[in-house]
């Protein structure tokens, strides 16, 4: 199977079709590839940019960002840090986090939402992935409202659950690899967290999600496409109905293995106190309820952060 089987779809197409063209590929694979998406291209580029330039300065100099007691929420999260869930080896990647800001008097603005950390360098990094944070939370709410549709609810009906929601940018670092020994690759075996994932930059070689046959497909976009994928939230709310596909970056080829590889996921997340209650037009005769005792999405979070290493 390869990854020509997952469409390419235009979010310029009519919205019923979208919603259609996007839950049907979500329904099969867990995974859309997206192009024609409102976020500005120039910005992506400088962000990019911004981003190799922040990864290239001293260690010393990024681990004045780190703070263990957040749990990696925001700033910077050094490498081997993170753990796939079950996995025995770190994964070989370091990473930036932004998340949202919040006014103190929310009574959102806990540990789980802290304020946002910016480096001294490189110059202007604050005002470049500020803004790409509001653009990527803003074509999430889009790609959310098609999938509202897809499962008969109000295209509106995700609005109040992500307002303020908990969702994060990472900006992501795989540096070159060399004399790796035992398990470790770049990204284990993993389903995401959140409840769904927005993409860029993954056109290097190495993204792969697990087919219902038990094999591994190629997931990397094409240029100028973004991918989305479906996260345990959502598998939640929907009783599976729309998979958590289990991905991973694989460790890449000789040719390659020199080469950093860079990209820029966003997790879009409930708001934290949002309960995750099963919808009941995902739930039949044949696919009973999963889930009849809800949790709130900040308890679901929590949980996951313990077994990916991020929290003790």
């Amino acid at each position: 199977m390869s990854n020509a089987e997952i469409p390419v779809l235009s979010m310029s197409l009519p919205k019923a079709q979208f919603a259609r063209e996007i839950g049907d590929s979500f329904r099969t694979f867990g995974f859309a590839m997206v192009r024609d998406f409102p976020i500005d291209r120039t910005l992506i580029d400088r962000a990019m940019e911004m981003s190799k330039a922040f990864f290239a300065l001293p260690e010393a100099e990024k681990r004045k960002y780190h703070d263990a007691a957040i749990a990696g929420a925001r700033g910077y999260t050094p490498f081997g840090t993170e753990i796939a869930k079950d996995a025995r080896a770190h994964d070989l990647k370091e990473f930036w986090h932004i998340g949202r800001d919040l006014p103190p008097e929310s009574p959102l603005a806990d540990a789980s939402m802290p304020p946002n950390v910016w480096p001294a360098r490189p110059e202007g990094f604050e005002g470049v992935f500020s803004e790409l944070y509001r653009q990527f939370d803003a074509t999430g709410a889009t790609i959310l409202s098609s999938i509202a549709l897809y499962l008969g609810l109000d295209e509106r009906w995700f609005d109040q659950a992500i307002e303020d929601g908990n969702s994060v940018m990472r900006l992501l670092h795989y540096p070159p690899l060399k004399d790796i020994e035992g398990e470790a690759i770049r990204a284990g075996a993993h389903g995401d967290i959140n409840l769904i994932t927005l993409l860029l930059g993954a056109e290097e070689a190495g993204l792969e999600l697990l087919g219902k046959d038990g094999t591994w497909i190629d997931a990397s976009p094409p240029e100028g496409a973004m991918v989305i994928n479906v996260g345990d939230m959502l598998e939640r709310l929907t009783n599976h109905a729309l998979p958590s596909t289990i991905h991973r970056v694989r460790n890449p080829n000789p040719e390659r293995a020199a080469f950093s590889r860079f990209s820029m996921p966003f997790f879009l997340h409930l708001r934290s106190d949002f309960p995750i209650k099963t919808l009941p037009q995902c739930v039949t005769a044949d696919n009973p309820d999963r889930y009849p005792i809800p949790i709130t999405a900040d308890e679901f979070l929590q949980q996951r952060l313990r077994e990916i290493g991020l929290k003790k």
